[in-house]
């Protein structure tokens, strides 16, 4: 952390005392918690009792102020020096425990304060430091932690840890000496002090043009071609006065996008774009863009007609037998080519596109109110059928573009009836997703990432749903979906198969149905040993395939796949396509174990290199897919010629990283035991989990430095993290591509 950073964090620290100190200008325990936003008592009160130099149950302002600056500007020895005191903690702390290793056996009874840090004390700090950390781990697990840290730092096996052995065990980890020596700040600071002033727009690199050249090419053609529109109609109607020629203006140019907007929305023709040459030219990955900005363009020009329009009236009604309120209103002045109807349908048009837009909008669809968009966006038949009325000429605009959109729609109920589709296996898994075994009917073809709409009749008879599928295309005999609890409908479905009641199928009935005994033996099982696995029978419709951005990983030499919580269900299918095409490449010796993949470029896939990144909030979001993760680390060899062909990430963001004191000694002992045992204790993966949120540009520069060919980066999460990854994305000149739904 700069200079600068330091002074702003000490200038917030004496704002924050002075606000909460009394008239005594001194601050006792609590309020010392609320001044550094330090909730976790056993870390709040071991830095209260070493700042409090004198004792007295309560901190000045200058003690304070001495103290962090110490931290800040002191030299390494000090600041391991605090570290030190910190761990070596008061009695009234400790839990009697026992603990044993080879050859020693510690019964932990505690000693305050007396210059060495004992098991106990140890246990007790990586205890606390687990909380903070919101990681729940079993006790024994935490004698582990404990065990392996305090071994590897007792060099002389005395039974407790001087300040000169845990010197040199911290020397032993880099990274966490380069946190000490930049500033001890960095450990209490609030998080909004980390946030830094981008000196340039991002809009205005030469990075972002070039990288959204596309994009921006087709929204310049789009903006032209709307102006021209509106200059011809214009021009056309200058006949009619000010008002009257914006209004037609504006009217020509809703003409052509409320028939476009449909277009960027027809998915089927759009899967098969994505498999041709058009894919370089047009930006179809970003169609849900587009639309959007074409539906903001659609309000835009509705409110700037209807005003047209309402000042025109204002000035016919004053030469006219008639009132404004009846050229608004009624169909008594004859306007319109179907019988006067073109001001009542430009009024009703006007409040159904509002309402249309407004319940479109983010807050609405990220707010667990997706049905709220979803019955109103059907309003664009409604849309369609009056610009047919009010407008004489719409047909001709929409007559093309409404017949393929129309064949789409009767394919897509053809496609969704064919065959019997059945919900056969549910799984609830952890963080409330519900992972539905679909069997798969033989005509249907997929690639891995695409997406499909499902409706569930025993969920909701008419309502039709986007989910990512989440198995392989090779695992010929079911379709996954992997479905998260975040608002009516998924509530709903995760809420039908928690009841007992849910299970819709009984065993019997089961038996008969599918003519399976072990089908049925599998379900008593099922039901003895955990409700949260059953067999079922339920009927769905399922229609799709359609394509995403990921369509282009096996076009790519360097793939980042790039999850963020429930974003990694597109990513299970790539992963496993992935290496099932990996497994037809390895090659074993037949005189010895050694295996390898050899390293060579086919049409099915281009790729070299694939990095994986899975980010969570917490530990428990991690449960529901490591079994699928710990199969595909087993896949491969255990050293591969160039380096492992597929590399896990994982960051927990709710873990402390090593730059916070109050986390040091936990991640400390992650290390020292996950290398021990080949496994991270917090996933059981082989794969180290991260703590906190990964610093991209440090993760961009070693994959730039890798060279296994053009990086492409495919993300699927958060907006906010989007524009993140994709900003670094630009700096480097990786290729983007986001999932949008």
């Amino acid at each position: 952390m700069s200079l600068d950073e330091d002074a702003r964090w000490l200038e917030w620290v004496t704002k924050q005392f002075e606000s909460i100190a009394g008239d005594d200008k001194e601050i006792d325990l609590d309020e010392f918690k609320t001044a550094l936003k330090v909730k976790e008592s056993f870390f709040a009160e071991r830095f209260f009792a070493l700042f409090d130099s004198d004792g007295s149950s309560s901190i000045s302002l200058d003690e304070l102020l001495k103290a962090l600056d110490l931290l800040i500007h002191g030299s390494e020895t000090d600041k391991l020096r605090f570290l030190f005191q910190v761990y070596d903690v008061d009695g009234q702390y400790l839990d009697v425990h026992i603990l044993t290793r080879p050859g020693q056996v510690f019964i932990l009874s505690g000693s305050a304060g007396s210059g060495s840090i004992d098991p106990d004390e140890l246990r007790t700090v990586l205890k606390s430091c687990l909380r903070e950390s919101a990681i729940s781990l079993p006790e024994e697990k935490l004698d582990d932690l404990t065990l392996a840290l305090f071994e590897s730092a007792d060099k002389d096996n005395s039974g407790a840890i001087t300040f000169e052995e845990l010197k040199a065990e911290l020397e032993t980890f880099p990274e966490v000496m380069e946190n000490l020596t930049i500033s001890a700040a960095n450990w209490l600071k609030p998080p909004d002090l980390d946030q830094k002033k981008r000196q340039t727009p991002r809009y205005l690199t030469r990075a972002y043009w070039h990288n959204n050249s596309r994009k921006l090419l087709f929204l310049c053609v789009y903006a032209c071609l709307s102006l021209l529109l509106f200059v011809g109609a214009v021009l056309q109607h200058s006949y009619g006065g000010a008002w009257y020629m914006v209004a037609k203006g504006c009217g020509q140019c809703l003409n052509f996008n409320c028939t476009f907007v449909m277009v960027l929305m027809l998915r089927r023709c759009l899967t098969w774009l994505r498999a041709t040459w058009v894919v370089r030219i047009l930006p179809l990955d970003q169609n849900i863009l587009l639309h959007q900005i074409v539906g903001y363009a659609i309000l835009c020009f509705t409110l700037v007609h209807t005003t047209a329009h309402i000042f025109n009236f204002v000035q016919l009604s004053e030469g006219s037998e008639y009132s404004l309120w009846e050229y608004l209103l009624t169909t008594r002045p004859g306007i319109g080519w179907v019988k006067g109807t073109a001001s009542v349908t430009g009024v009703v048009l006007q409040v159904v596109i509002c309402l249309m837009v407004l319940c479109s909008s983010t807050f609405v669809r990220r707010s667990g109110h997706f049905e709220v968009f979803y019955w109103s966006h059907l309003s664009f038949v409604w849309v369609w059928s009056l610009l047919m009325v009010h407008c004489a000429n719409f047909w001709k605009w929409f007559v093309v573009p409404g017949l393929v959109f129309l064949l789409e729609k009767i394919v897509g109920i053809a496609v969704s009836r064919m065959g019997g589709l059945y919900i056969v296996e549910v799984n609830l898994l952890p963080s409330k997703v519900t992972h539905l075994v679909i069997k798969r009917p033989q005509f249907f073809h997929f690639k891995p990432g695409d997406y499909v709409y499902i409706n569930i009749p025993v969920i909701a008879k008419y309502e039709w749903h986007p989910f990512t599928i989440s198995s392989a295309p090779e695992q010929s005999d079911s379709l996954w979906l992997h479905v998260r609890s975040m608002g009516q409908w998924t509530n709903r479905l995760y809420e039908y198969f928690r009841q007992p009641e849910s299970q819709t199928v009984s065993h019997k009935r089961l038996a008969t149905s599918l003519r399976d005994r072990r089908q049925l033996m599998k379900a008593q099982v099922s039901a003895k040993f955990g409700e949260n696995h059953r067999f079922c029978n339920i009927k769905c419709y399922v229609d799709g395939p359609y394509g995403t951005p990921t369509r282009q990983i096996f076009a790519s030499e360097h793939a980042v796949l790039i999850g963020a919580g429930i974003g990694i269900t597109p990513f299970a299918s790539i992963l496993q396509s992935i290496m099932y095409r990996y497994r037809r490449r390895k090659q074993n010796c037949p005189n010895c174990n050694y295996s390898w993949c050899e390293n060579i470029k086919d049409s099915d896939m281009k790729l070299r290199k694939v990095d994986f990144i899975w980010i969570n909030r917490d530990q428990k979001s991690f449960e529901w897919f490591v079994s699928l993760l710990t199969k595909l680390e087993m896949d491969q060899a255990d050293e591969e010629p160039e380096g492992r062909f597929l590399e896990m990430h994982m960051y927990m963001t709710s873990a402390l990283s090593k730059n916070d004191m109050k986390a040091i000694g936990l991640q400390m002992a992650l290390d020292l035991l996950a290398k021990k045992e080949k496994r991270d204790s917090i996933t059981g993966l082989r794969t180290r989990t991260q703590p906190g949120r990964p610093e991209w540009g440090k993760v961009f520069q070693k994959v730039s430095e890798e060279n296994k060919g053009k990086v492409h980066v495919f993300y699927c999460g958060s907006p906010a993290l989007a524009k993140v990854i994709k900003a670094q994305c630009e700096h480097f000149g990786f290729n983007f591509y986001k999932e949008n739904f």
